[in-house]
């Protein structure tokens, strides 16, 4: 199913047939502050599985992250927060960014790296927010398969290529061709393992 979602304004009907997709083991395509992006409910393994053959990754070895709602949503899937670290995520985030950091028990196993961390985002974008906001938890957020980073900026395009593969590519305009930025903070220095669309640093 292609459906159109208003970027600023989303209809809440949209947003729950959404999220009942979502509880239901759906997979979904659906648009972020950056690229478009694959996703599922984190709680659904069927669905994280489904996700894995479609990038044709391992769960475990693949970079998935978690799209959060806001900060208190965040915080309960990472290890406490230090105060300094804590004012960087909030002056960063909602923003095209992912931060890497150590996961704690609320992150399914099926979904914990070797290293026990996981990327975290809160994208500036109100769909994919709302629906987080509507499911009460956060959805798990990869990159779409492939080269072609062209056309997954086209939702019809993105359409006709995974319509076959997942239940429902979320329209809400056209996408942007560059990832998120993202940042390991599990070392003492913070390290950018991908510069992306957020500024960071002396980018700033």
């Amino acid at each position: 199913m292609l459906l159109h979602v208003h970027p600023a304004d989303p209809n809440p009907r949209h947003i729950k047939t959404i999220a009942e997709c979502l509880l239901d083991g759906g997979v979904i395509i659906y648009p972020t502050d950056t690229i478009y992006g694959l996703g599922c409910d984190i709680f659904q393994h069927k669905a994280i599985e489904r996700v894995s053959r479609i990038k044709n990754v391992d769960a475990q070895k693949a970079q998935l992250s978690f799209v959060c709602h806001d900060l208190s949503d965040l915080s309960k899937y990472t290890k406490s927060i230090s105060t300094p670290l804590y004012r960087i995520l909030k002056s960063y985030l909602p923003g095209p960014y992912t931060f890497i950091l150590p996961a704690s028990k609320e992150v399914p196993k099926i979904l914990q790296s070797k290293k026990n961390t996981i990327g975290l985002r809160i994208p500036d974008n109100n769909i994919t927010r709302a629906i987080v906001q509507a499911l009460d938890h956060p959805i798990l957020s990869a990159s779409l398969p492939g080269e072609m980073v062209e056309e997954y900026t086209d939702p019809d395009l993105i359409y006709e290529n995974f319509k076959n593969l997942v239940d429902i590519v979320v329209d809400g305009g056209m996408g942007g061709m560059v990832p998120s930025t993202v940042i390991d903070c599990t070392k003492e220095e913070y390290e950018v393992i991908r510069m992306g669309a957020g500024a960071w640093g002396d980018d700033q």
